[in-house]
Order: structure tokens, then C-alpha cells, then sequence
């Protein structure tokens, strides 16, 4: 058992007769009453995502998990086929286990959590970011802006992406995957 101190980005933990992974989470401390901890939670076996309160000191059952390295090998419409980077075992999950499907490239490393009890995939964890070419935008017209101004871009992994107007086709971009969010562009 673990206590609201030890909530955490990617913990799993058990609630309401489901697993679910923190995917946000903030301590409250109001200067009246007691403190408290809001998190969003994604469901692993579903996909969903809820909000909860938990008071200071709440016990939550925690999830014991275990991370290994497997490499995205393709998808098929909702169901995503993974290759154990050690022992060649492959793997299938949903697309609800994913946080950032649509940034997921052929041949990308992952890390799959499994749970400890039954050896079954929970959830996975994309590499902080990801580097992918753009494969359209509109050529960036100069002069008609203020400052900072973006464009959408698609890239290969068909995902759109909002760009600064210098970003051309066949740039090779560094997006954050947690944001789904333009970064940098890559320098070959």
C-alpha cells in the first residue's frame, strides 16, 4: 500500500476495480481545510480518462510493474504489433494503451509496462520525443506576421503537427510526445 505522497507521473495503481495510470497530478495545499492531491487518471484496460481527488494520507493501492524495451513493428487499424528487443517475442495492443499513437514510426523503441502478477501489458511509455520528416504544409508566406506564428504540417506518421512558418517539406522535426507539439527542427 502506498499514500498519497508517493502518487507520481506513470504510477499504476489499482481503483475501483480497475487499473489505471497517473497521467497528471497536483498537490493542493489551501490555506483552509486539508490538503489534497487532483490527478487524472487513463484507464489501461479501456482507454478512459477520469478525475479524482484524493485527500492527504489516502492509502492507494499501488501496482507493481515491470518496464522492457520493444520496438513498434506496425499497426493494423486499432491494434498495435510490438517485438521484444531482447527475446523477439511479439506482442499485440489496443490502441486505448497508447498515449501518442499517431506519433508512433515503424521501427520506433518503446517501453511497455507489464504487470508483476500476471505478465499482462498495461500500458506504454513513449520516448520523450520523437523525430519525423514533414511530409506537407503550405509554403510560409513572410511578412504577415507579429510574431511566432505557426502553420499546420502533416508528417509521416500522418499526424498534424503546428509549425513555424520556415519548416518546409522533407524537414525533419523533433515533435515533444507528450504534447504532441513541435520542438525543433533536426539539423541532418
Amino acid at each position: 500500500m502506498a499514500s498519497t505522497s508517493d502518487i507520481r507521473k506513470g504510477l499504476c495503481i489499482r481503483y475501483n476495480n480497475d487499473i489505471y495510470k497517473i497521467i497528471e497530478f497536483l498537490h493542493v495545499k489551501p490555506g483552509k481545510g486539508p490538503a489534497f492531491v487532483r490527478t487524472k487518471l487513463k484507464s489501461v484496460t479501456n482507454g478512459k480518462v477520469l478525475d479524482n481527488t484524493f485527500s492527504a494520507g489516502h492509502k492507494i493501492e499501488d501496482v507493481r510493474v515491470e518496464t522492457r524495451s520493444y520496438q513498434f513493428l506496425y499497426s493494423d487499424g486499432e491494434t498495435y504489433h510490438f517485438m521484444n528487443t531482447d527475446d523477439y517475442n511479439q506482442i499485440t495492443l489496443q490502441e486505448s494503451a497508447l498515449d501518442a499513437p499517431d506519433l508512433l514510426k515503424e521501427g520506433e523503441v518503446v517501453t511497455v509496462l507489464f504487470n508483476t502478477e500476471d505478465s499482462m501489458p498495461l500500458a506504454v511509455d513513449m520516448p520523450a520525443s520523437v523525430i519525423l520528416e514533414v511530409t506537407y504544409t503550405e509554403p510560409g508566406v513572410k511578412g504577415n506576421t507579429a510574431t511566432n506564428a505557426t502553420k499546420p504540417a502533416k508528417v509521416e506518421t500522418g499526424a498534424a503537427v503546428n509549425v513555424p512558418l520556415f519548416i518546409n517539406e522533407g524537414d525533419r522535426i523533433k515533435i515533444d510526445t507528450e504534447k504532441g507539439a513541435y520542438m525543433e527542427r533536426v539539423k541532418e
